[in-house]
Order: C-alpha cells, then structure tokens, then sequence
C-alpha cells in the first residue's frame, strides 16, 4: 500500500544566510540592475541604490533605539518603503511585525500589545483609512510603543537623514551577531474567530521559502516581477520580494492596493515576465476591458494562489495571458507559506487540477483527522507539512501553537486533500467547511468546480445553512457575468440536474457583485454563513438546544 506521504529531494542546498546577507551577496552580484519600481510614484531602485537606501532606514531605526529581538510595525499598502523595512529589520536583527491594512482601531491595538511593538511605521492615511488618527486614538494604551513614523512626512525623511550620517560598518558589526534561525517576522493570521495569532518566522523560513519558490519558477537576473498582491502577507513579501531579491530579479508594484488596469499597464510598460494574484484578483485582469489593447508577450510565468484556483480560469490564464508557465502554489502563513507548488513542465491537467507537488527540502502527508494515521493515496485527510518552513511558533501562545504544531513538528494546516500515486495534491477544502447534508459529507470545492462551466457565473462559492430536516443544505453565492439580469434557485437546479448528485445541488441561490473576504484575497465562508442566515430568514436547530 502506496501512503500519502512525500518528501522533496533536491541537488541545490537549503540557504544558510539570513536575509541582509543574501540581500548583499545579490548586490555584490547585480548592482546596477533593476531591483524595485514603484508605478504609482514612478520612482525606480538599482540594488546599488536599494542596498543603500535599505541601510539607510536600518540605522535610522538604529537612531531611534532599535536593537535586535525588538518588534517593528509596519502599516501601509504596498509601497517602496514597506519593502525598505522588510529588509532593514532583517539587517538590525529586530522582528518585523505585518499589520493587516484593513484593520480598525480594537485589531491594531491588539496587535500593537500582543507582539509589544516598540517602534511603528506606518502610512499617514490611506483610502477612507487615517492610520494617523487611530493611531493616536490607541497609543495610549501601548505600553510598549515609543515611536511612530509615518511615510512620506518629515518623520520619515528625519529617519533617513539619521540613517544616512550613521556609520554602516556597525551593521556588518550586528549582522555577524545574527543568526538565520532568529525570529525575523510576525504575520497575524486572519483568524475567523477570536483575535488572530502571530505566527513567528525566521530568516531560515522565509528566504528559503521565497528561494525555492523562485528556483522553482525559474527565476534569474532577466526576471521582472509584478507583485499586486499585498505586501503584508506572505505572497507579498516572501514569494514576491524575497523570491526575486534572492536571484537578482526585480519587483514591480503596480499600485498601493490591487486595480486590474494598472496591474496590466505594469506588465506591459515595465515587461514583467512574471505576474501574481489570487484567483479573484486574475478573474478581475481577464475582465478588464483594457487587457486586449495591452502587449502582454513578455509575460512567462507567474504564481495563482492564496485560495482555491479555479480551472477555467487557470486555463484562462494559461490561454489569454500567455503565461504559459504559471503555477499553483499552496501553503499557509505558519509554513512561510508554500508548501506544494507545481511546475513549468507539468502537464495542463496537472496544472489545472493540482497544487502540485511537494517543495524541495520539505515532507508532506494526508493522515486521517480523528486518529492522525497516514491515509492510502487517493484517499482524502488532513494536510500536513514539515520541514524548514514550519513556524517557530505562534508568538507568546505556546498552547496554541501546540494545537498546529505537533511534537514530531507537524504542521496541521486544517485542509482537507488527497494525494494521487505520483505525489500530487488536489486540496478539496477545509476541514470547517465540509458541509455534513443528511449524513452526506459534502465538499464545497467540487461543486464549485462545476459551478464556474455555467455559461453565465464569473465565480461562485458553497456554503452549508442550517436546515431543519437534513441539518444542513447547500446555497450557492455567485458573480454572474456583465449584463445577465439574474439567476434563480431553479434555473441553477436546471443547469445542475443529471450532472451532479441531487444532494449536491444548491437549495439556495444568492447574486452578489462581490464576496466578503480578507486583504488577502481569502474568501470569508465564515461571514457569508452567518449573513446567509439573515438573509435567507433561517434558524440553526442546534441554537434552540442550547
């Protein structure tokens, strides 16, 4: 009997660096080559120029203070100086801390106390956001916080001044005190219930995820990347920033947050080889009215992830992009992030189909959830890495970092996948999210699959509501195409009949223009059920025996 196991072997060797030392072995190499371009401003970084702006902003914190274990805060969209701190942290040594953009004034001052951030970087405003109001609003009541810096004011300038008269040769001094199993970087998971947890990484975590991911995209100095995916999280700055930095390849922000016309309009002004997004973000590029007047024959490669890949628009994007080599990435934040990623010479199906398989260096399984067994490939379970990649620990919650992290230092994702005889993965949903009709274990991912080959829906979600008679029933939320006036409980029954299991056909039908989700691009199942019980005027019968 053949398991669900897999291990990733590879000629090419883990890095042992930490980040400031790759960053300048990539310096030493590649200059006056291309390291940064920011659309919005139109400014543009060499490496040369990059190192030495990062260098700057490493000892202006130095200035203010921050030594090495410290927690740094950064709060913006994406932007040249989110991407300077990233790397001048990792210099100093101190823990960058990633705050969510879209968060309000109770989940910053959570997030300012429970990693104790001492120094705070953050945007002025942004959209309907004045970062600098809440921040007043909550400074007093960090303890920890000491200073706040907000881009683009004198504050920064000020920061970089100090750091420009600093004396760079104290941070080869710190970087030869440095270690690359240091904690570098606190991502807070969405978390969909409760407060989120800080998932702590290193720079032996994140450069050799972003490393890897890179090599296995085929990254060189000739590479161009378009990252319109936030830098906050770890498609941003692991798979995008460091996986380019790492092979002297440049990143390409299109926009502070995402807008399909102007991710197109970088592609082609600024040749990317190489674009990135989840699939909502590649569903609103393929609808752009601006995509068929754009030249777009630079692009190569690029990566869909962060959420369940659609087929169709996988296809898609192979077909109307020209990204003839793009891949499927699956992780999660706690494992920095990739784990299974598929590759340029993989076929279409598998392509489309999969997750890929298991990254170089890494081991992967599918056990089942109640008895933590090794299933049979082909036989669906729990989804579980380990390996360089796996967290330190959630940050200063050692029982809940317990419950992820097993104590062979498994990693528990929480999704549900299968593993066929070749090693690929197919993940088919989360283990929360299977819906349970009448006995019938029901994954949403399948149907949602079938789902996207009607003629007039751009994207669809299933969710299970409470329902009297089989506990729960399926609705269907969906985005129809541009001009359909609607579609009903029964025209989707119609279109649905002889094609799939009457079980696995939606009751219930709800239109929307958008769905709730995180900064991310992660669907928010969690909140479409609880509005899809207002909606539909329904009752959990469990709620009456409470």
């Amino acid at each position: 009997m053949n398991l669900s196991y897999a291990s990733g072997v590879s000629a090419t060797p883990l890095l042992g660096d930490t980040i400031g030392a790759n960053l300048d072995r990539t310096v030493a190499a590649h200059a006056e080559r291309d390291a940064l371009v920011e659309r919005a401003s139109g400014r543009r970084w060499t490496y040369e120029r990059f190192s030495d702006d990062v260098e700057a902003v490493a000892l202006g914190l130095r200035d203010l203070g921050v030594v090495k274990g410290d927690r740094v805060g950064i709060w913006a969209p994406n932007c040249a100086e989110w991407m300077l701190v990233q790397y001048a942290t990792a210099k100093l040594g101190a823990v960058l801390v990633n705050i969510n953009p879209a968060y309000r004034v109770h989940e910053l001052e959570f997030v300012l106390n429970q990693a104790g951030i001492r120094t705070l970087i953050a945007a002025p405003v942004f959209r309907s956001s004045d970062y600098a109001a809440m921040i007043e609003q909550v400074r007093p009541r960090c303890a920890a916080l000491r200073d706040v810096v907000l881009i683009g004011t004198p504050g920064w300038d000020e920061l970089m001044e100090a750091g420009r008269t600093g004396e760079p040769g104290v941070l080869d001094e710190i970087g030869r005190m440095l270690t690359a199993d240091d904690p570098i970087n606190i991502q807070y998971t969405s978390g969909t219930t409760g407060f989120p947890k800080g998932a702590t990484l290193s720079h032996h975590n994140i450069l050799n995820n972003g490393y890897f991911v890179g090599e296995l995209c085929g990254y060189d100095e000739e590479d161009r990347v378009c990252v319109p995916v936030p830098f906050y999280h770890c498609f941003g700055m692991v798979m995008g920033n460091l996986a380019a930095t790492s092979h002297g390849a440049c990143v390409v922000i299109p926009a502070p947050a995402f807008d399909p016309k102007a991710t197109l309009e970088a592609v082609a002004a600024e040749r990317c080889t190489s674009l990135y997004g989840v699939p909502t973000m590649f569903i609103a590029v393929l609808n752009e009215p601006s995509l068929a007047g754009l030249d777009l024959s630079c692009l190569r490669t690029g990566i869909m992830a962060g959420s369940p890949c659609p087929v169709e628009v996988m296809r898609q994007v192979i077909e109307r992009l020209g990204m003839s080599e793009v891949a499927i990435c699956y992780g999660m934040t706690e494992t920095s992030p990739v784990s299974t990623q598929t590759r340029a010479g993989d076929s279409l199906e598998r392509r489309v189909s999969t997750v890929g398989t298991v990254l170089p260096h890494l081991e992967v399984k599918v056990v089942d959830p109640e008895t933590g067994v090794t299933v049979p490939r082909g036989v669906p379970g729990e989804f579980c890495t380990r390996g360089y990649s796996v967290m330190l620990g959630y940050w200063n919650e050692p029982d809940r970092t317990a419950e992820a992290v097993d104590t062979a230092r498994w990693m528990h994702t929480g999704d549900l996948a299968v593993m066929d005889e070749e090693g690929y993965v197919n993940i088919t949903g989360r283990i929360k999210d299977m819906v349970i009709r009448g006995g019938e274990n029901i994954y949403p991912r399948e149907i949602e699959e079938f789902l996207y080959t009607h003629p007039d829906i751009v994207d669809a979600q299933v969710i299970g509501v409470p329902d009297e008679k089989y506990g729960e029933e399926l609705m269907a939320w969906v985005r129809l195409r541009e001009g359909v006036p609607g579609l009903t409980a029964g025209e989707l029954r119609a279109f649905c009949e002889g094609r799939l299991a009457h079980y696995k056909i939606p009751r219930y039908v709800h239109v929307v223009e958008e769905f709730p989700m995180t900064v991310t691009g992660k669907i928010r199942k969690v909140q479409m059920r609880a509005e899809a019980v207002d909606i539909l005027g329904l009752e959990d019968p469990a709620s009456r025996h409470a």
